[in-house]
Protein backbone atom coordinates (compact mmCIF):
# COMPACT_ATOMS: atom_id res chain seq x y z
CA UNK A 1 0.00 0.00 0.00
CA UNK A 2 1.25 3.47 -0.95
CA UNK A 3 2.35 6.15 2.01
CA UNK A 4 1.46 9.48 1.78
CA UNK A 5 4.45 12.29 2.22
CA UNK A 6 1.94 14.95 1.69
CA UNK A 7 -1.67 15.33 -0.74
CA UNK A 8 -0.06 15.57 -3.37
CA UNK A 9 3.55 13.17 -2.73
CA UNK A 10 3.08 9.64 -2.40
CA UNK A 11 5.33 6.85 -1.82
CA UNK A 12 5.22 3.82 -3.70
CA UNK A 13 8.42 1.85 -2.95
CA UNK A 14 8.50 -1.50 -1.18
CA UNK A 15 10.81 -3.22 1.04
CA UNK A 16 12.44 -6.75 1.09
CA UNK A 17 12.69 -8.81 5.06
CA UNK A 18 14.96 -12.02 3.65
CA UNK A 19 17.18 -11.02 0.96
CA UNK A 20 20.34 -12.00 2.67
CA UNK A 21 22.52 -9.56 0.78
CA UNK A 22 22.32 -6.08 -0.24
CA UNK A 23 24.32 -5.78 -3.63
CA UNK A 24 25.56 -9.55 -2.98
CA UNK A 25 27.51 -7.97 -0.05
CA UNK A 26 25.94 -6.48 2.88
CA UNK A 27 24.39 -8.05 5.49
CA UNK A 28 20.77 -6.98 5.71
CA UNK A 29 19.12 -8.04 9.15
CA UNK A 30 16.61 -5.82 9.15
CA UNK A 31 15.77 -6.08 5.52
CA UNK A 32 15.93 -3.21 2.67
CA UNK A 33 13.81 -0.57 1.43
CA UNK A 34 13.83 0.33 -2.42
CA UNK A 35 12.16 3.82 -2.42
CA UNK A 36 9.73 5.25 -5.21
CA UNK A 37 7.21 8.37 -5.61
CA UNK A 38 4.69 9.81 -7.66
CA UNK A 39 4.02 13.71 -7.95
CA UNK A 40 0.25 14.06 -8.84
CA UNK A 41 -0.34 17.41 -10.34
CA UNK A 42 -1.34 18.63 -13.31
CA UNK A 43 1.53 16.72 -14.60
CA UNK A 44 2.47 13.66 -12.85
CA UNK A 45 6.21 12.71 -12.25
CA UNK A 46 7.34 9.10 -10.87
CA UNK A 47 10.53 9.10 -9.01
CA UNK A 48 12.76 6.52 -9.98
CA UNK A 49 11.71 3.48 -10.35
CA UNK A 50 13.05 0.28 -8.08
CA UNK A 51 14.50 -3.12 -7.38
CA UNK A 52 13.30 -6.34 -9.34
CA UNK A 53 13.29 -8.10 -6.35
CA UNK A 54 9.95 -5.78 -5.50
CA UNK A 55 8.92 -5.41 -9.39
CA UNK A 56 5.26 -6.93 -8.26
CA UNK A 57 4.19 -5.12 -5.50
CA UNK A 58 5.85 -1.54 -6.60
CA UNK A 59 3.72 -2.07 -10.05
CA UNK A 60 0.53 -2.56 -7.73
CA UNK A 61 1.59 0.69 -5.53
CA UNK A 62 2.43 2.47 -8.68
CA UNK A 63 -1.49 1.58 -10.32
CA UNK A 64 -3.14 2.57 -6.87
CA UNK A 65 -1.73 5.83 -6.66
CA UNK A 66 -2.42 6.57 -10.41
CA UNK A 67 -5.66 5.17 -10.32
CA UNK A 68 -6.23 4.80 -14.25
CA UNK A 69 -4.31 7.91 -14.64
CA UNK A 70 -1.09 7.72 -16.84
CA UNK A 71 2.12 9.56 -15.57
CA UNK A 72 3.93 12.43 -17.71
CA UNK A 73 7.40 11.66 -16.64
CA UNK A 74 9.89 9.53 -15.43
CA UNK A 75 12.55 11.21 -13.22
CA UNK A 76 15.68 8.83 -13.54
CA UNK A 77 17.94 10.13 -10.43
CA UNK A 78 20.27 6.95 -10.54
CA UNK A 79 20.39 4.17 -12.65
CA UNK A 80 22.07 1.25 -10.39
CA UNK A 81 20.14 -1.70 -11.02
CA UNK A 82 18.23 -1.80 -7.89
CA UNK A 83 16.22 1.47 -8.94
CA UNK A 84 16.39 1.30 -12.52
CA UNK A 85 15.24 -2.37 -13.28
CA UNK A 86 11.84 -1.69 -13.94
CA UNK A 87 11.80 1.16 -16.44
CA UNK A 88 10.80 -0.99 -19.27
CA UNK A 89 8.40 -2.19 -17.67
CA UNK A 90 6.65 1.23 -16.44
CA UNK A 91 7.45 2.32 -20.39
CA UNK A 92 5.51 -0.15 -21.73
CA UNK A 93 2.69 0.65 -19.55
CA UNK A 94 2.70 4.47 -20.59
CA UNK A 95 3.88 4.90 -24.35
CA UNK A 96 3.32 8.34 -24.00
CA UNK A 97 5.84 9.30 -20.86
CA UNK A 98 8.64 10.71 -21.12
CA UNK A 99 12.05 10.07 -19.15
CA UNK A 100 14.10 12.95 -17.17
CA UNK A 101 17.59 12.38 -16.33
CA UNK A 102 20.81 14.18 -16.47
CA UNK A 103 22.73 13.94 -19.28
CA UNK A 104 25.40 11.31 -18.05
CA UNK A 105 22.17 9.27 -16.98
CA UNK A 106 20.73 9.72 -20.61
CA UNK A 107 24.85 8.39 -22.05
CA UNK A 108 24.57 5.19 -20.06
CA UNK A 109 20.88 4.60 -20.34
CA UNK A 110 21.08 2.06 -22.94
CA UNK A 111 22.96 -0.19 -20.76
CA UNK A 112 20.15 -0.68 -18.44
CA UNK A 113 17.27 -0.18 -20.12
CA UNK A 114 15.65 -0.72 -24.30
CA UNK A 115 13.91 2.56 -24.31
CA UNK A 116 13.62 4.67 -27.13
CA UNK A 117 15.71 7.72 -26.64
CA UNK A 118 13.64 10.06 -28.12
CA UNK A 119 11.84 9.82 -25.19
CA UNK A 120 14.53 10.81 -22.90
CA UNK A 121 14.87 14.79 -21.48
CA UNK A 122 18.31 15.58 -20.17
CA UNK A 123 18.47 18.37 -17.44
CA UNK A 124 21.19 20.37 -16.52
CA UNK A 125 21.89 21.82 -13.34
CA UNK A 126 19.50 24.35 -12.44
CA UNK A 127 16.88 23.26 -14.70
CA UNK A 128 13.16 23.00 -13.83
CA UNK A 129 10.46 20.99 -14.92
CA UNK A 130 6.86 22.38 -14.40
CA UNK A 131 4.12 20.07 -13.24
CA UNK A 132 1.55 22.43 -12.25
CA UNK A 133 2.06 24.03 -8.51
CA UNK A 134 4.72 21.77 -7.95
CA UNK A 135 8.45 22.19 -9.73
CA UNK A 136 11.41 19.84 -9.67
CA UNK A 137 14.55 21.98 -9.57
CA UNK A 138 17.68 19.59 -10.72
CA UNK A 139 20.87 19.50 -8.61
CA UNK A 140 23.85 17.54 -10.10
CA UNK A 141 25.64 14.98 -8.08
CA UNK A 142 28.09 13.06 -9.72
CA UNK A 143 30.00 10.62 -7.65
CA UNK A 144 27.34 10.56 -4.97
CA UNK A 145 27.40 7.33 -5.84
CA UNK A 146 28.05 7.22 -9.74
CA UNK A 147 28.90 9.59 -12.08
CA UNK A 148 25.60 10.44 -13.63
CA UNK A 149 23.62 11.10 -10.09
CA UNK A 150 20.99 14.13 -9.72
CA UNK A 151 18.69 14.68 -7.35
CA UNK A 152 15.56 17.10 -7.60
CA UNK A 153 14.22 19.66 -5.14
CA UNK A 154 10.68 20.10 -5.39
CA UNK A 155 10.31 23.97 -4.35
CA UNK A 156 6.62 24.44 -2.99
CA UNK A 157 6.70 21.72 -0.80
CA UNK A 158 9.84 21.97 0.27
CA UNK A 159 11.21 18.09 -0.72
CA UNK A 160 14.74 17.34 -1.32
CA UNK A 161 14.65 13.83 -3.76
CA UNK A 162 18.24 12.89 -2.50
CA UNK A 163 18.82 9.92 -5.12
CA UNK A 164 21.68 7.25 -2.88
CA UNK A 165 22.41 9.94 -0.26
CA UNK A 166 21.15 9.88 2.95
CA UNK A 167 19.90 6.96 2.97
CA UNK A 168 20.85 3.65 5.18
CA UNK A 169 19.96 -0.22 5.20
CA UNK A 170 16.65 -1.68 6.63
CA UNK A 171 13.54 -1.89 5.19
CA UNK A 172 11.06 1.10 5.93
CA UNK A 173 9.48 -0.18 8.71
CA UNK A 174 12.70 -1.55 10.33
CA UNK A 175 12.39 -0.82 14.06
CA UNK A 176 15.70 1.01 14.95
CA UNK A 177 17.30 4.32 14.95
CA UNK A 178 18.77 6.36 11.45
CA UNK A 179 22.16 7.24 12.36
CA UNK A 180 23.73 3.22 12.68
CA UNK A 181 22.42 1.60 10.05
CA UNK A 182 23.04 5.28 7.75
CA UNK A 183 26.55 5.37 9.09
CA UNK A 184 27.24 1.50 7.73
CA UNK A 185 25.57 2.44 4.47
CA UNK A 186 27.06 5.28 4.14
CA UNK A 187 31.07 4.62 4.74
CA UNK A 188 30.68 0.91 2.57
CA UNK A 189 28.79 2.47 -0.33
CA UNK A 190 29.30 6.65 -0.41
CA UNK A 191 32.77 6.71 1.57
CA UNK A 192 35.07 6.69 -1.08
CA UNK A 193 33.77 9.86 -2.47
CA UNK A 194 33.76 12.55 0.51
CA UNK A 195 35.03 15.56 -1.44
CA UNK A 196 32.05 14.72 -4.07
CA UNK A 197 29.35 14.80 -0.79
CA UNK A 198 31.14 18.01 0.54
CA UNK A 199 30.02 19.56 -2.82
CA UNK A 200 26.45 18.60 -2.65
CA UNK A 201 26.45 19.42 0.85
CA UNK A 202 27.39 23.24 -0.31
CA UNK A 203 24.42 23.22 -2.33
CA UNK A 204 21.96 22.19 0.02
CA UNK A 205 22.76 24.51 1.96
CA UNK A 206 21.16 26.67 -0.21
CA UNK A 207 17.82 24.92 0.06
CA UNK A 208 14.89 25.02 2.46
CA UNK A 209 14.39 22.03 3.09
CA UNK A 210 11.12 20.34 4.86
CA UNK A 211 11.15 16.76 4.28
CA UNK A 212 14.50 14.58 2.44
CA UNK A 213 13.17 11.45 0.08
CA UNK A 214 16.23 8.78 -0.68
CA UNK A 215 15.87 6.19 -2.27
CA UNK A 216 16.67 3.56 0.91
CA UNK A 217 15.18 3.92 4.40
CA UNK A 218 12.70 5.79 5.76
CA UNK A 219 12.13 9.41 4.63
CA UNK A 220 13.08 12.82 7.07
CA UNK A 221 11.86 15.38 8.61
CA UNK A 222 12.54 16.47 12.32
CA UNK A 223 15.86 14.93 12.15
CA UNK A 224 17.17 16.37 9.17
CA UNK A 225 19.68 19.17 10.36
CA UNK A 226 21.47 16.34 12.41
CA UNK A 227 21.43 14.28 9.19
CA UNK A 228 23.21 17.18 7.61
CA UNK A 229 25.21 17.71 10.17
CA UNK A 230 26.49 14.10 10.27
CA UNK A 231 26.87 13.61 6.66
CA UNK A 232 29.29 16.66 7.25
CA UNK A 233 31.23 15.55 9.53
CA UNK A 234 31.48 11.80 7.97
CA UNK A 235 32.72 13.29 4.42
CA UNK A 236 34.99 15.58 5.87
CA UNK A 237 36.80 12.42 7.19
CA UNK A 238 36.29 13.62 11.00
CA UNK A 239 35.94 11.06 13.72
CA UNK A 240 32.47 10.88 14.98
CA UNK A 241 33.69 9.69 18.44
CA UNK A 242 36.91 10.44 20.21
CA UNK A 243 37.96 6.83 20.83
CA UNK A 244 40.02 3.90 19.79
CA UNK A 245 38.32 0.83 17.55
CA UNK A 246 40.54 -2.28 18.31
CA UNK A 247 40.50 -4.55 14.81
CA UNK A 248 42.07 -7.91 15.73
CA UNK A 249 42.95 -10.82 13.58
CA UNK A 250 44.21 -13.80 15.55
CA UNK A 251 44.93 -17.11 14.38
CA UNK A 252 45.10 -19.63 17.50
CA UNK A 253 43.59 -17.04 19.98
CA UNK A 254 46.47 -15.42 21.09
CA UNK A 255 46.19 -12.15 19.63
CA UNK A 256 42.64 -12.05 20.70
CA UNK A 257 43.48 -12.56 24.44
CA UNK A 258 45.89 -9.67 23.81
CA UNK A 259 43.64 -7.61 22.08
CA UNK A 260 41.12 -8.10 25.07
CA UNK A 261 44.02 -7.01 27.43
CA UNK A 262 44.21 -4.34 25.89
CA UNK A 263 41.02 -3.04 25.89
CA UNK A 264 41.10 -2.98 29.25
CA UNK A 265 44.26 -1.48 29.67
CA UNK A 266 42.97 1.26 27.20
CA UNK A 267 39.57 2.09 29.27
CA UNK A 268 42.44 1.66 32.74
CA UNK A 269 44.10 4.41 30.71
CA UNK A 270 41.06 6.70 30.51
CA UNK A 271 40.24 6.29 26.83
CA UNK A 272 36.68 8.01 26.53
CA UNK A 273 35.07 4.80 24.07
CA UNK A 274 36.82 1.60 23.23
CA UNK A 275 35.25 -0.56 20.78
CA UNK A 276 36.60 -4.30 19.38
CA UNK A 277 36.30 -6.34 16.71
CA UNK A 278 37.13 -9.63 15.70
CA UNK A 279 37.65 -9.00 11.65
CA UNK A 280 37.74 -13.33 10.50
CA UNK A 281 33.99 -12.91 12.18
CA UNK A 282 32.86 -10.18 12.79
CA UNK A 283 30.35 -8.30 9.86
CA UNK A 284 33.45 -6.50 7.45
CA UNK A 285 30.96 -3.48 6.68
CA UNK A 286 30.57 -2.69 10.12
CA UNK A 287 33.90 -3.02 11.30
CA UNK A 288 34.92 -0.42 8.43
CA UNK A 289 31.89 1.91 9.67
CA UNK A 290 33.65 1.46 13.32
CA UNK A 291 36.49 2.27 11.80
CA UNK A 292 36.09 5.53 10.52
CA UNK A 293 33.72 6.41 13.56
CA UNK A 294 36.70 6.27 15.78
CA UNK A 295 39.29 8.66 15.92
CA UNK A 296 42.38 6.19 16.30
CA UNK A 297 42.59 2.30 15.01
CA UNK A 298 44.84 -0.10 17.36
CA UNK A 299 45.47 -3.05 14.64
CA UNK A 300 46.47 -6.15 15.95
CA UNK A 301 46.93 -9.44 13.99
CA UNK A 302 49.19 -12.13 13.23
CA UNK A 303 52.11 -12.64 10.63
CA UNK A 304 51.07 -15.13 8.18
CA UNK A 305 53.31 -16.31 4.98
CA UNK A 306 56.07 -13.36 5.24
CA UNK A 307 52.74 -10.55 5.59
CA UNK A 308 49.90 -9.79 7.44
CA UNK A 309 47.17 -12.78 8.18
CA UNK A 310 44.51 -12.40 5.18
CA UNK A 311 41.40 -10.99 7.04
CA UNK A 312 43.61 -7.99 8.45
CA UNK A 313 44.42 -7.78 4.42
CA UNK A 314 41.62 -7.73 3.40
CA UNK A 315 40.03 -5.19 6.56
CA UNK A 316 43.10 -2.58 5.47
CA UNK A 317 42.27 -3.28 1.60
CA UNK A 318 38.47 -2.07 2.03
CA UNK A 319 39.86 0.69 4.35
CA UNK A 320 42.02 1.88 1.71
CA UNK A 321 39.22 1.30 -0.98
CA UNK A 322 37.10 3.59 1.15
CA UNK A 323 39.77 6.16 1.14
CA UNK A 324 40.77 6.05 4.74
CA UNK A 325 42.45 8.91 6.13
CA UNK A 326 42.56 11.69 9.13
CA UNK A 327 43.38 8.83 11.56
CA UNK A 328 45.82 8.08 14.45
CA UNK A 329 47.04 4.65 14.04
CA UNK A 330 49.08 1.69 16.04
CA UNK A 331 49.93 -1.40 15.71
CA UNK A 332 50.06 -4.98 17.47
CA UNK A 333 51.37 -8.03 16.02
CA UNK A 334 52.46 -11.33 16.94
CA UNK A 335 54.84 -14.02 14.99
CA UNK A 336 56.35 -17.29 16.55
CA UNK A 337 59.51 -17.29 14.58
CA UNK A 338 59.85 -13.99 12.14
CA UNK A 339 57.00 -11.45 13.21
CA UNK A 340 56.16 -9.49 9.83
CA UNK A 341 52.28 -8.21 10.32
CA UNK A 342 53.39 -4.86 11.64
CA UNK A 343 55.88 -3.62 8.61
CA UNK A 344 53.22 -5.13 6.53
CA UNK A 345 50.32 -3.15 7.67
CA UNK A 346 52.14 -0.07 7.95
CA UNK A 347 52.93 0.03 4.54
CA UNK A 348 49.65 0.23 3.30
CA UNK A 349 48.50 2.57 5.80
CA UNK A 350 51.72 4.72 4.91
CA UNK A 351 49.91 4.87 1.20
CA UNK A 352 47.09 6.84 2.96
CA UNK A 353 46.04 10.30 3.36
CA UNK A 354 47.10 11.98 6.47
CA UNK A 355 47.72 9.09 8.91
CA UNK A 356 49.20 9.28 12.17
CA UNK A 357 51.06 6.46 14.06
CA UNK A 358 50.98 6.07 17.59
CA UNK A 359 53.03 4.77 20.10
CA UNK A 360 56.08 1.58 20.03
CA UNK A 361 54.77 -1.60 17.81
CA UNK A 362 54.02 -4.37 20.48
CA UNK A 363 55.60 -7.16 19.35
CA UNK A 364 54.21 -10.86 20.25
CA UNK A 365 55.83 -13.97 20.09
CA UNK A 366 53.20 -16.84 20.46
CA UNK A 367 51.76 -16.12 23.53
CA UNK A 368 51.79 -12.79 25.63
CA UNK A 369 54.40 -12.83 28.24
CA UNK A 370 54.70 -10.19 31.38
CA UNK A 371 57.31 -7.56 29.03
CA UNK A 372 54.32 -7.63 26.38
CA UNK A 373 51.33 -6.49 29.07
CA UNK A 374 53.69 -3.79 30.30
CA UNK A 375 54.54 -2.56 26.53
CA UNK A 376 50.54 -2.88 25.76
CA UNK A 377 50.30 -0.71 29.00
CA UNK A 378 51.97 2.24 27.45
CA UNK A 379 51.40 1.53 24.14
CA UNK A 380 47.56 2.52 25.85
CA UNK A 381 49.03 5.64 27.59
CA UNK A 382 50.39 6.57 24.07
CA UNK A 383 47.26 6.19 22.72
CA UNK A 384 44.74 7.92 24.94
Amino acid sequence: MSTEISNSIKYIGASVYDLDLFESQYIIPNGMSYNSYVILDEKIAVMDTADAVVADKWLENLKAVLNGKSPDYLVVQHLEPDHSALIDEVCALYPEMQIVCSAKAKQMLPQFADVDMSRVIDKKEGEALELGSHTLNFIMAPMVHWPEVMLSYESSEKVLFSADAFGKFGAIDADEGWSCEARRYYFNIVGKYGAQVQALLKKAANLEINTICPLHGPILTDTIPQVLDLYNTWSAYEPEDEGVFIAYASIHGNTAKAAEMMKGFLEEAGCPKVAIADISRDDIAECVEDSFRHSTLLCMASSYDGGVFAPMADYIHHLKSKSFQNRKVAFVENGSWAPTAARAMKAEFEQMKNITFVGDTVTIKTRVTQENIEQLKKLAEDIK
